[in-house]
């Protein structure tokens, strides 16, 4: 394994020297024949603009379809936008049901009927079905390519069905047993068809306690079955029963990782489809947002420094240490907001639990509050020889990390019952809070005090 990766790592340093050098046909050559699709995609995502575009240009008619399923969704919508119906039909022949599904979501509605009118009616029913469900569901992340049994047969009928076929779909670690109905009933495993008395019946042999999933089942909750119950692959069935389908391990690795993206890239108000290399423009644009919403938080909390202007003035030690009450504030706030975002994630959090772990927080709040309010008042009285002043951040310390304790706790779930991302909008309400109640609690006790 490790010898295959420092050989598709030279190959990569390889060809892009040849791109850099302009050798079009040894780029060529090196593209088509000695890197996987999955590294080509890499290396696409990897490059600027012009140089995406040659690069996919020089990618062989056979490999499209195998190299645009691992590309981002951005650049899939962007690549396919340029193909007619057609092109897009020929792209996606071999590849699996789920994933021409997700491409097709990149198209205007007006195409992706094109595409479908373009193929024969069992990939077209195929496809609708899994078009039918959200993009984010059971129904739109499972494929329909499976293999089903009946009950009723010998093992040995099975392994002669099994061998009339070329190849077994991916990651088939189960036969799926239906009635003639098509209701799922249970799960023969390989490996127990595989050691297992050939003339027994499927059903004395089958598993009727598999894990079965709803299609209309959001993909979090997916990805959290298989990561408790160490699935390979899962039966996707419909409200009456019925065998829609499958998800494998494959698939739900990718919702992971989409997930992670997404907290990661929405903590910083950015979209989890970024793209490194989009054009200026485009980036521009998309951050101007966010910075625009930045601008007008921090305006609020200005204006709460400009109510205590008069006070500021008197004692002008207050604007040097008025930074370090906020800054206490917001760390604090981000820490519990992030552990209670992630206990969302993982569904550890619910109406039983919350009020302890809020409790809980509010407690660990006032410890570090009391700790760190002596350690920057000693800080503080050494620096101005003031006690007031030591007294003062001291205590407002303490009143914004316990304010931040309490709004990085509650704030993830007061977000989604508003159906707002935790992620995306959390970390700009928090600072808000953790900003103005520090100014306000610093200066208004100063105030007090001094006037």
């Amino acid at each position: 394994m490790a010898q295959q990766t420092e050989k598709a790592k030279a190959k990569l340093h390889s060809l892009t020297a040849a791109l850099e050098s302009g050798a079009l046909a040894q780029v060529r050559r090196i593209l088509n024949s000695g890197l996987a699709p999955v590294d080509i995609a890499h290396l696409i995502e990897s490059s600027p603009p012009k140089a995406r575009k040659l690069l996919w240009e020089l990618v062989d008619k056979e490999l499209e379809g195998e190299v645009m399923q691992n590309l981002s969704e951005e650049l899939q919508s962007h690549f396919l936008s340029d193909m007619s119906a057609e092109e897009v039909v020929d792209l996606t022949a071999d590849l699996d049901t789920d994933d021409v599904a997700d491409m097709l979501q990149q198209l205007p509605e007006r195409v992706t009927q094109e595409v479908l009118e373009s193929m024969d009616h069992q990939d077209r029913a195929r496809l609708e079905a899994v078009l039918g469900y959200p993009e984010d569901s059971a129904g739109g992340l499972m494929n329909t390519d499976t293999v089903t049994i009946r009950p009723d047969i010998t093992l040995e009928v099975v392994l002669r069905y099994l061998r009339r076929h070329k190849s077994l779909p991916a990651m088939t670690d189960n036969l799926l047993v239906v009635n003639r109905q098509n209701e799922f009933i249970g799960t023969l495993a390989i490996s127990k068809l595989l050691v297992s008395d050939p003339q027994q019946t499927v059903r004395e042999v089958m598993s009727t306690d598999a894990r079965v999933i709803q299609a209309t089942q959001h993909e979090s909750e997916v990805a959290k079955l298989f990561e408790r119950h160490d699935l390979v692959s899962a039966p996707v069935v419909d409200a009456a029963g019925m065998l829609l389908g499958r998800i494998t391990i494959d698939d739900v690795v990718d919702v992971i990782r989409e997930t992670a993206d997404h907290s990661l890239m929405s903590m910083a108000g950015l979209d989890d489809e970024e793209d490194t290399f989009a054009p200026t423009l485009k980036t521009s644009r998309r951050r101007a947002v966010w910075l625009g919403i930045n601008l007008l938080t921090a305006l609020a909390a200005s204006a709460v420094i400009g109510l205590f202007d008069k006070t500021i003035e008197q004692v002008v030690a207050l604007a040097v240490l008025m930074p370090i009450v906020a800054s206490m504030g917001g760390i604090a706030g981000s820490q519990v907001l992030t552990l209670v975002i992630r206990g969302q994630a993982l569904g550890h959090l619910s109406g039983s639990n919350f009020r302890w772990l809020f409790n809980r927080e509010i407690m660990v709040a006032a410890i570090n509050g009391v700790l760190w309010a002596v350690v920057i008042a000693l800080i503080t009285y050494a620096w101005f020889r003031d006690p007031a002043i030591a007294i003062i951040i001291g205590a407002a310390i303490i009143i914004n990390l316990m304010v931040a304790a309490m709004t990085g706790a509650s704030l993830p779930l007061l977000l989604k019952a508003r159906g707002i991302d935790p992620a995306l909008a959390g970390s700009v309400v928090l600072t808000t809070v953790t900003d103005v109640i520090g100014f306000l609690s610093f200066l208004g006790l100063a105030t007090l005090f001094y006037l």
